[in-house]
């Protein structure tokens, strides 16, 4: 199996759907798209506050391994190690606060860095089948959707999934296409994509790679033909040599770690929905087959557009002529883009970022149709639709969405009051269990007490204290609340500070 395009060096970019290159008009619509959101994406990395829970706990578990120089377990709390995760996306972060300084811009930067690679091999595939024109169209696409924005400015660790997912889909798509060394490369990538999965969220990058490969060389490739084309034996050596080590290493430095991650975190969370057994934050219970509807909210506008084009494409020639030229390609991209979505339809904890995998199949695929639409007029009209709607949406969520979102779901305005108030030995207290945007707003000196009667003891001594306490907590004490005075409110929580006369008073 060869690339379509390079069997024919004299075929022109975009042949077979009967259209010329793009418009000169058009081309600069793409390019401006796509720096807009990239200039956008990178301004705002550290305008506002890391959020709670996602956001704030990765990164306080990053400025916990730059702290304590424990850099083979991560730990949710000091001393607590994280079992949830695999520590790629961790490390990242860790390495970037040591470059750069412990802020949200270090903290985000990862994400944003592990993402470009992804959108630029998704370049590279339209483009090496299609021309230039149809790799940028499939890069403004995938740039542009909210949920490659949101990933790529996100403290997670789907992003380093991401990486790994889409090397491995181009690295098995390219090893079966090309010949020679760079075959034999790219078939050495798909591996690398496999560790890199299994480092970045564990087994589940596997069945998100292999599922797809697997029902494509069945119904495509050829067991043989596949068989022969890869390394899989040294290949495989290569995915335990780069990933197996840090698994083995965390076993044996905090037992269970194996059993809580593979099988409760990878079993029970994928089957139980409001999973209990979380024991680093909560389940996303959804009903199932919630991932649909959150797919297309999370490459809009894209999928309504591609959606508009395919039924145009339908109509006209062009589809019957990308019919006819399949070689395999199309088949590939849907189950590359599907699986994700058919896989988590059964889940009972899901997020959005969870079709994060499928989208540079689902870029290229709209690409592809778009350049099929026989109208360019057309195509003009939607793309302008679409250079108003984005970076409108983008203005907008930064202007007045994120600051409120920061007040309920941030405690840095919290803490920046307490540390500008406190006195030079006075604490912070968080009744059960702190925020980790506080943790890493404070540097870790938060101190966290189990239940209220616990709290009474510090009224007696000599620092003036100041305590983060909710609506039902506040209410649930008030002979403890009496001692105290409120600062501020900021969203759930009231920053109150011990009363003066009660803290120099002996009881």
């Amino acid at each position: 199996m060869t690339d379509r395009r390079a069997t024919d060096k004299r075929a022109p970019p975009n042949d077979g759907f009967g259209t010329d290159l793009l418009l000169g008009r058009e081309r600069q619509w793409l390019v401006g798209l796509l720096l807009l959101a990239l200039v956008i994406r990178v301004a705002t990395l550290g305008v506002y506050p890391l959020m709670d829970n996602t956001e704030a706990r990765y990164a306080e578990i990053a400025r916990k391994m730059v702290e304590t120089g424990d850099w083979l377990m991560p730990q949710f709390r000091y001393g607590v190690p994280f079992w949830s995760k695999p520590p790629l996306s961790i490390w990242l972060t860790a390495i970037a606060y040591l470059g750069l300084g412990i802020n949200e811009f270090a903290a985000r930067l990862p994400s944003l860095l592990v993402c470009l690679p992804a959108a630029g091999m998704t370049y590279a595939l339209a483009a090496q089948r299609d021309g230039t024109d149809a790799g940028l169209r499939a890069t403004v696409i995938l740039v542009t959707t909210p949920l490659f924005f949101v990933s790529a400015g996100a403290v997670m660790t789907d992003p380093a999934l991401f990486l790994g997912t889409t090397l491995s889909m181009m690295g098995f798509w390219q090893a079966m296409t090309r010949t020679g060394s760079s075959a034999r490369l790219w078939g050495y990538a798909f591996f690398v994509g496999l560790a890199i999965g299994l480092l970045a969220k564990g087994p589940v990058g596997l069945v998100l790679t292999l599922l797809p490969i697997g029902i494509w060389t069945l119904w495509k490739g050829g067991i043989g033909n596949v068989w022969r084309r890869l390394p899989w034996i040294t290949g495989s050596l290569l995915t335990i040599a780069l990933s197996v080590p840090w698994y083995v290493l965390a076993e044996q430095r905090t037992p269970g770690f194996l059993d809580y991650f593979l099988v409760g975190e990878h079993w029970k969370r994928y089957t139980q929905s409001g999973w209990k057994g979380d024991m680093f934050g909560t389940a996303h219970s959804r009903p199932r087959g919630t991932i649909w509807p959150l797919a297309i909210a999370a490459t809009l506008p894209w999928s309504v557009l591609w959606i508009a084009f395919q039924v145009q494409a339908w109509r006209g020639r062009a589809e019957r002529a990308i019919r006819a030229s399949d070689d395999g390609w199309r088949a590939y991209l849907y189950l590359w883009m599907l699986t994700p979505i058919v896989f988590f339809t059964f889940a009972g904890n899901i997020l959005f970022t969870y079709v994060l995998p499928g989208l540079p199949a689902f870029a290229l695929l709209a690409a592809e149709t778009w350049s099929a639409v026989d109208d360019k007029h057309g195509r003009a009209a939607a793309l302008r639709y679409s250079g108003l709607v984005i970076p409108i949406a983008i203005a907008l969520g930064i202007v007045f969405i994120l600051p409120r979102i920061a007040i309920t779901n941030s405690q840095e305005a919290l803490v920046s009051t307490y540390l500008a108030k406190r006195g030079s030995d006075a604490r912070l207290f968080y009744l059960s269990e702190a925020p980790h945007s506080a943790e890493f707003y404070a540097r870790g000196r938060v101190t966290t007490v189990s239940k209220s009667a616990d709290l009474e003891p510090y009224l007696r001594d000599a620092p003036r204290d100041f305590f983060a306490l909710t609506a039902g907590q506040a209410n649930a004490m008030p002979e403890i609340v009496a001692h105290l005075t409120p600062v501020a409110r900021f969203g759930r929580y009231t920053l109150f500070a011990e009363e003066l006369q009660e803290a120099a008073a002996p009881r």
